[in-house]
């Protein structure tokens, strides 16, 4: 898609999917992670949530996409692209609905029906870009197969749904919704201030610099966008059982945040090497020689992979432990230092500027994490900081290796990867119990 509709048209595109992005939480406002946490610990509220929270996401979606027709017009962009921003902003209200349905599964610990909802969506996605692309349809037909992917999904969704557990009655229940909005707000706001400074800067970069320029940023940035599904995944296994162990075994609790921890930064640090020294490679296979300029982009944005997938583990653990606020407050400060750090480096460094703001950005966020953690005393044992040291020697052996055959194709990346898993192994920097529950996320 981004080679056929180019850089300046993928830009286009990136910009209708950011705007869209930072409006979609308010569909949402934090109720679908509520919903994971409250129906883990107890099944027999499940009516009451969907019933009440269905009827929710159905009035914000509403408001939502008033506030995108007037923000859309108000900005003076051409026409085109504020039909592009409405199929793409319908689209992402299809995607915060059966979203809810998601959630539902997740809080049963069943993900099956999500993974194949997900596969199923990206299959749709694929097929409808392949034939826009046979057919030679415009960037408004590359939107809208969006909006029917996610269209589709929903209705696969609700009957899932339907089929398995239960006709959904919407109810209006006023204390409840107000009780619930509250607690789910820091959620919300939490996961809004993570989208604006996700999103906000290929906004920025459209108003200040065009969307040519957005164009090459989002090619590096779909690369970052896409690996988050690591974490995502782990996030989707872990938290109704983190939730439920912070009322039974805080000892269970700080365990398994330890092995996320570890986890994580076993598959970040390297993953982060492994793409700065192949940037070139990775952008030239997969989007052209016209997105040259997308090579230095995807070696600094992707060490923000590298401190989400570190932070991931401290914030599940604050919102498994009814600490959401705190992750708010964070996420409100960081929401602020992107935005000045963009507004001080676009102008003068473009899209690299932005790189370095979001980088800057994520450090803040997963350091003070980190510290909170630590503070409620459910921070790292020195076992696991030993751990890190082994995983930072272990990638440098395997960079050395990289760099040495740098020359050859991208299939480098599997002797290299063994090479790495082969030292890290013999120097103790895995056992058989981390092998485990690797195997045991793979498998839900």
């Amino acid at each position: 898609m981004a080679r056929y509709l180019g850089a300046e048209g993928f830009g286009i595109l990136s910009f209708a999917l950011a705007f869209s992005g930072i409006f979609s939480i308010f569909t949402d406002i934090g109720l679908s992670t509520l919903i994971i946490r409250e129906i883990s610990r107890d099944t027999s509220l499940a009516k009451k949530y969907i019933g009440n929270f269905l009827l929710i996401k159905i009035i914000l979606s509403l408001l939502t996409f008033g506030l995108i027709v007037f923000f859309a017009n108000l900005l003076g962009y051409p026409q085109q692209i504020v039909i592009v921003v409405y199929l793409i902003a319908l689209s992402s209200i299809f995607n915060s609905i059966f979203g809810i349905f998601y959630a539902f599964f997740q809080s049963y610990e069943i993900m099956e029906y999500q993974s194949i909802g997900q596969i199923f969506n990206s299959i749709l996605m694929f097929s409808g870009v392949f034939i826009g692309i046979l057919i030679g349809t415009n960037i408004i037909g590359i939107s809208i197969v969006y909006l029917v992917s996610n269209f589709i999904t929903l209705i696969y969704a609700i009957i899932i749904f339907l089929w398995k557990f239960f006709v959904p009655k919407l109810n209006f229940d006023l204390d409840f919704w107000n009780n619930s909005i509250k607690e789910a707000l820091p959620f919300g706001i939490t996961s809004f201030s993570g989208l604006i400074y996700t999103y906000i800067d290929s906004v920025m970069l459209s108003l200040i610099q065009g969307n040519e320029v957005v164009g090459w940023y989002n090619a590096a940035y779909k690369i970052i966008l896409v690996l988050l599904f690591i974490p995502g995944t782990i996030n989707i296994t872990l938290f109704p059982s983190m939730s439920k162990l912070h009322i039974s075994s805080r000892d269970s609790l700080k365990l398994i945040t330890e092995k996320y921890f570890k986890l994580m930064i076993i598959i970040s640090i390297p993953l982060g090497a492994l793409i700065t020294i192949l940037a070139d490679k990775i952008i030239f296979l997969l989007f052209g020689y016209e997105y040259q300029q997308s090579i230095i982009a995807l070696q600094i944005l992707v060490w923000t992979i590298v401190f989400t997938f570190i932070g991931a583990a401290f914030v599940r653990l604050l919102e498994a432990s009814n600490r959401q606020v705190i992750i708010t407050k964070i996420s409100l400060i960081c929401v602020v230092v992107n935005v000045l750090l963009n507004l001080i480096l676009i102008p003068k460094f473009s899209y690299i500027g932005a790189c370095i703001s979001t980088v800057i950005t994520e450090i803040i966020l997963v350091g003070g994490v980190i510290i909170i953690g630590y503070k409620i005393g459910l921070g790292i044992s020195n076992k696991v900081k030993i751990i890190l040291l082994k995983v930072i020697f272990s990638t440098a052996i395997m960079s050395i290796f990289l760099i040495s055959f740098k020359d050859f194709n991208l299939l480098i990346l599997v002797p290299s990867v063994v090479l790495y898993i082969l030292i890290l192994y013999l120097i103790n920097g895995i056992d058989d119990t981390d092998i485990n529950l690797f195997k045991q996320i793979i498998g839900k």
